[in-house]
């Protein structure tokens, strides 16, 4: 069983998955920025994102405002999976590596255990209920059952209280839900109130996964995460804690108009 994101990398790189991260060349970099406000929204959403492509695939991480500078680029390219992984870079870069490789070796539309949802074309608006509807449907939610939500997504906290479920929902980046749910930012203590656990692949990128994992898996609660960060990351942790996950590889919806995939993954847990 796989404990945290540092034993997933030494396995990385000791050639557990299969072949040495040496052997994959990082083509390009990508330092990207980009907002979201929807029509009738309160809130803009200001999200950074690093990819790298290796070959066919992007490993995708995102970051905090000011935590990366886009020079980063020029000093990544041409540079080796190994390097990446066994540096002392920023976090985000090295979970982006982690997750190229992990792609690469099995590409999400290759899996045999993926569930591929096809997300129709339309506007921004349209694409994102679509996104977060195939999220919602991995939701086994019970009359009464307390959920846990690591990142607010609004969409999934109508899913969450529409099948009978109470959201607790935990955000560092927002005070209350847009139907007016107070948002802790104490995540252990929204799992340990809860009955079950949906996180957004961004605990990855900001160090917080090895906790939400441990913690879910102490007190045996199901743990979905939604993840446009780090999706092949989340998916090594399948047998080991996560127990569903909607997988959404590079390029996102919100890059697109036109129809694009996410996969789901389910455990027999």
């Amino acid at each position: 069983m796989t404990a945290s994101v540092a034993e997933l990398t030494a396995c990385v790189l000791d050639g557990s998955y299969g072949p040495s991260p040496a052997d994959f060349d990082i083509t390009s970099a990508f330092w990207l920025h980009h907002t979201t406000r929807l029509p009738g929204a309160a809130v803009t959403y200001r999200n950074y994102y690093v990819l790298l492509r290796v070959g066919e695939v992007f490993g995708a991480c995102s970051f905090e405002a000011d935590e990366l500078e886009p020079s980063f680029c020029a000093d990544t390219s041409g540079r080796t999976l190994a390097d990446v992984l066994s540096s002392d870079d920023p976090l985000p870069v090295r979970i982006a590596a982690l997750d190229a490789y992990l792609a690469a070796v099995e590409p999400h539309h290759e899996s045999p255990y993926a569930e591929e949802v096809v997300l129709p074309a339309g506007t921004p608006d349209v694409r994102a209920r679509a996104r977060d509807a195939a999220v919602a449907g991995l939701l086994e939610v019970a009359e009464g059952t307390k959920v846990a939500l690591i990142g607010v997504v609004n969409p999934l906290v109508d899913a969450i209280t529409a099948r009978g479920g109470t959201c607790l929902p935990c955000d560092f980046n927002l005070r209350e839900t847009a139907s007016g749910l107070p948002v802790s930012r104490d995540m252990t203590e929204v799992i340990d109130a809860a009955d079950a656990v949906v996180a957004t692949g961004m605990t990855l990128s900001n160090g917080s996964f090895d906790i939400l994992l441990s913690r879910c898996r102490e007190q045996s609660k199901p743990l979905a995460i939604y993840a446009q960060t780090g999706s092949a990351v989340a998916r090594a942790f399948l047998p080991s804690g996560v127990t569903a996950l909607s997988a959404e590889p590079f390029p996102f919806s919100q890059f697109s108009s036109r129809p694009s995939s996410l996969y789901r993954y389910r455990t027999a847990e």
